[in-house]
């Protein structure tokens, strides 16, 4: 019974943790835009985020048209810096900082 129990623990901790680093962060779009996008946008963090409200966001995430958009605001930015596993963080910093967020990201 005791070998169960550890087991089971284990086994709750190493899902936690998996479900844990594979989900997006703001935090984390907030480093990759400052690192990959900003100097090939030409404006800041805020700039590009504000320049649709959460909502549209969404949508465009939701479309599918995500890297559509980005390279429409931000035409020298290169394929390499939208790789598919940068996506879900770009989105979720252009969602928090959107125009009617009230939201002003430190990039």
């Amino acid at each position: 019974m005791n070998k169960i129990v550890k087991i089971a623990l284990a086994a709750t901790l190493v899902l936690g943790l998996g479900a844990t680093t594979a989900s997006a962060d703001v935090k984390k779009g907030q480093q990759l835009f400052t690192k990959k996008l900003k100097d090939a946008c030409g404006m800041t963090g805020a700039a590009l985020a504000g320049k649709h409200t959460q909502d549209e966001w969404t949508e465009i995430k939701e479309d599918g048209k995500l890297v559509d958009e980005i390279k429409k605001l931000c035409p020298n930015v290169k394929d390499s810096d939208l790789k598919e596993n940068f996506l879900e963080h770009y989105y979720d910093f252009f969602h928090e900082f959107g125009s009617d967020s009230g939201n002003v990201p430190s990039c």
